[in-house]
């Protein structure tokens, strides 16, 4: 499983603990944070499982070590969709799922994330939503498939998926 935009190590740390059985790999671009996701991994004992790159996510999915490796790639509040899913589609094997967590979906978010799929040879799978306790909002789980191998184009160089989204 890689967690990409990890922060705080929500959903990836809590996922290391819940699944004491799964090996994650946490990603992240501002040093400070992965200094934290790597105290926090080490003072849980979860060294062995979980490994914290200090890079931008173009750059790992760019690399052949990383690239289609994963069964599991998700982000949680890391950009919009269409900029999301061209950074995890990449790392997915060809049997592997990107899950995208996200507020608010609407059927327009949903277009211009099928649009970006058609680029990055995936689809959606299935769109799951929850609604949060006292009013506090939708909450929804995109979980997108491969249909075919993901050019080598994508991800784009850094900053370019974000300037420029492929919806």
């Amino acid at each position: 499983i890689i967690d990409v935009g990890s922060g705080c190590g929500f959903p990836g740390l809590a996922i290391a603990i819940a699944l004491p059985g799964a090996k994650l790999t946490l990603v992240e671009a501002i040093n400070k944070k992965q200094e934290v996701l790597k105290l926090i991994a080490s003072e849980l004992d979860l060294s062995s499982r979980v490994s914290v790159r200090h890079e931008r996510v173009e750059l790992t999915g760019q690399n052949s070590n990383f690239r289609g490796m994963f069964d599991i790639a998700m982000a949680r509040a890391v950009s919009q969709d269409s900029v999301v899913a061209e950074y995890l589609v990449p790392l997915i094997k060809a049997q592997g799922e990107a899950i995208l967590f996200k507020g608010k979906f609407t059927l327009e978010d949903k277009e211009r994330l099928k649009n970006t799929l058609h680029k990055l040879k995936a689809k959606v799978k299935t769109i799951s939503s929850i609604q949060l306790p006292f009013n506090r909002g939708d909450r929804h789980q995109i979980r997108i498939t491969p249909i075919d191998k993901c050019p080598n184009k994508y991800p784009r160089a850094i900053g370019i998926p974000r300037k420029k989204p492929l919806n």
